[in-house]
């Protein structure tokens, strides 16, 4: 028997995927893949998939965000920047980031418009709404997660204190890496990066196989805790991971 879990992150266009097999963990694969579907319908057939991507628009936006953006914020604390609120749907499918910025403040209250770091992801956003509207089927498979909320609650639910990016960037990465190992991936996963595939991405990748996993054996953590859903019928939650003992500090 197999049990293939997989996470995905936006990587340069495309996506840089992780996949394991929970019954056999030796057996596991990272590769850059062209769209979600070429994940969904990979041999492995993953039953679960996590992925770093906003899933359910609501039209209308109250109170600076989605209900899943305010609570990955609140859970996050300081860190709360790295989470983009997501604007109303007609924002998402705007034709220019003008348009995007108008329809966002027509359908917000308090009115906000997306940051254009915001705007920049919508072509992501845009790709997987479309599939999830367009094949039912799979939505029980594809779930929306936020790697710095992974990262945090495997982190005993503890602030990492360290960037992913910028001069202390190496200590980031290397501390991520450490949560990954110590959250049960294989070593040879985690050396298992893609060609062409950034670091960061590639450990972001594998925060949300983690929620993946927590998510198939039913205890990963669903923000907010009473999920909505948009009018297409798509859950509005980021899911974490089960809370960790945190690393020691040094």
């Amino acid at each position: 028997m197999a049990r293939w879990v997989a996470g995905l992150d936006g990587c340069r266009g495309a996506w840089a995927g992780a996949l394991i097999d929970l019954d056999d963990p030796a057996r596991h694969r990272c590769a850059v893949f062209t769209d979600v579907a070429a994940l969904l319908d990979a041999p492995e057939q993953p039953l679960i998939v996590g992925i770093d991507v906003p899933i359910g628009l609501p039209d209308r936006i109250l109170g600076g965000g989605r209900g899943a953006d305010r609570a990955a914020r609140a859970r996050l604390g300081p860190a709360r920047s790295s989470v983009f609120p997501m604007p109303p749907r007609a924002a998402v499918y705007a034709p220019d980031y003008a348009a995007a910025k108008a329809a966002s403040r027509a359908a917000s209250d308090p009115p906000f418009a997306p940051s254009i770091q915001g705007y920049n992801i919508f072509r992501y956003v845009r790709a997987v709404d479309g599939l999830l509207r367009d094949r039912p089927e799979v939505r029980m498979r594809v779930h929306e997660v936020h790697p710095e909320v992974a990262f945090h609650a495997l982190n005993g639910g503890r602030p990492l204190g360290l960037p992913k990016k910028g001069p202390r960037a190496r200590e980031g990465l290397a501390m991520r890496r450490s949560l990954l190992a110590a959250a049960g991936l294989p070593t040879a996963l985690l050396d298992a990066r893609a060609a062409g595939v950034p670091k960061d991405d590639h450990l972001d990748a594998l925060a949300a196989l983690v929620v993946a996993r927590d998510l198939l054996s039913g205890c990963a953590v669903p923000l907010p805790e009473l999920p909505e859903r948009d009018a297409h019928g798509l859950p509005v939650v980021i899911w974490a991971p089960a809370l960790r003992e945190p690393m020691p500090l040094v």
